[in-house]
C-alpha cells in the first residue's frame, strides 16, 4: 500500500512543491539552496504514522532526525492529498462527494446506511467566539461531528467535512444535500437511527428511520411486540454503520485530537480514505 501511496500522491505533493516554488519572486534558479532532509517517502511515513497512532511531532522529529516544525509541515503538506483521495469501493472507482455516493448506491442496487459521529476535541480559549458551538448535546464534550455513510456491509463510502458537534445530525444531513440528492436522485434505501427521523417525508420514504410509537401510554401487548420485532429488525441492518465508524475510532487521531480544529475535515477524510482503501484490497484478496 506504501508504494501505492507514493506512486499516486508523490507527483501530485511535487507538482505542488514546485508552484509554490515558481509562484515566489526569486533572486535565484528554482532548485538552488539548500535541500530537505526528509524525502517524501519518509513525509508519508511521518503522516501515516502520525493519524495512526496519534504520534506527536516531536517524538517523529526525533525518529526521523529532522526539526520538530520540519514534521508538522511535512504533515500539513501530505494530509491534504490523502483528504482529496476520497474513499476506495473498486479499484477504480473512488467516492469524494456525497453526490457520487447515492449515484453509485443507484447504480449498484445497495441500501446505505448514516450515521453521525463525534471526535472530542480542545475547548476552545475564554473568549473566543461561538464557543459554545463545539458542545455537544449528547455527550456534553466539546467535539466535532461528521457523518459516515457506509453499505449494506459496513464498507466505507464516505466521511463528510467536520461540523461543530452542536449540529444536529438531522440538520447536518440537510446542510450537505442530502435531501436534494434522494428526492432527484435514483431510488436508494438510506437506514439511519432515530436522529434523522423527518428525512423520511421529505424524500418520499428513501430515509428508513426506527418505527415510530403509536401507543404513548398503555399500549396493547400485540403492539409492544410488533413494535420490538421492527425496532429490532431496523437495529440489526443498520449496525453494519457502527463497526465502520469502530474501524475509524482505531486510529488514535480519532480517539481524540489534541490539535487544532480546522484540521479535523483533513484527518477524518483522510483516514477515511486510507481504510476505505484497505478494505477493498481485502475484498478483493478473498474474492480472488
Amino acid at each position: 500500500m506504501i508504494a501505492e501511496l507514493v506512486a499516486e500522491i508523490g507527483p501530485l505533493w511535487h507538482e505542488r512543491h514546485q508552484a509554490v516554488l515558481t509562484s515566489r519572486p526569486r533572486c535565484r534558479a528554482v532548485g538552488a539552496g539548500a535541500k530537505y532532509k526528509l524525502v517524501f517517502v519518509d513525509r508519508l511515513l511521518a503522516t501515516l504514522v502520525h493519524l495512526r497512532h496519534a504520534t506527536t511531532h516531536d517524538v517523529l522529529a526525533c525518529w526521523f532526525g529532522v526539526d520538530r516544525s520540519t514534521i508538522t509541515r511535512a504533515i500539513g503538506e501530505v494530509r491534504p492529498l490523502l483528504a482529496e483521495r476520497g474513499c476506495t469501493v473498486a479499484p477504480d472507482i473512488r467516492l469524494r462527494t456525497l453526490a457520487e455516493v447515492i449515484d453509485h448506491l443507484g447504480a449498484s442496487g445497495q441500501t446505505g446506511i448514516i450515521d453521525g459521529t463525534e471526535v472530542r476535541v480542545r475547548r476552545p480559549a475564554v473568549g473566543r467566539k461561538d464557543r459554545e458551538k463545539f458542545i455537544s448535546g449528547k455527550n456534553k464534550q466539546n467535539a466535532v461531528k461528521s457523518m459516515v455513510v457506509t453499505d449494506a456491509g459496513g464498507r466505507l463510502l464516505f466521511c463528510s467535512p467536520a461540523e461543530p458537534a452542536s449540529c444536529a445530525d438531522i440538520t447536518h444531513a440537510r446542510k450537505l444535500g442530502l435531501v436534494e440528492l434522494l428526492a432527484d436522485g435514483p431510488a436508494v434505501e438510506i437506514l439511519t437511527d432515530a436522529g434523522y427521523q423527518g428525512l423520511g417525508a421529505q424524500t418520499g420514504g428513501r430515509v428508513m428511520t426506527p418505527p415510530h410509537r403509536k401507543f404513548k401510554k398503555n399500549p396493547p401487548e400485540w403492539y409492544e411486540e410488533m413494535h420490538e420485532r421492527q425496532r429490532k429488525a431496523h437495529s440489526s441492518r443498520r449496525i453494519r454503520v457502527e463497526h465502520g465508524i469502530g474501524h475509524l475510532k482505531n486510529w488514535r487521531s480519532l480517539a481524540r485530537h489534541h490539535g487544532r480544529r480546522e484540521h479535523m475535515s483533513d484527518i477524518i477524510q483522510s483516514v477515511a480514505g486510507l481504510l476505505s482503501h484497505q478494505q477493498a484490497a481485502t475484498a478483493s484478496g478473498t474474492r480472488t
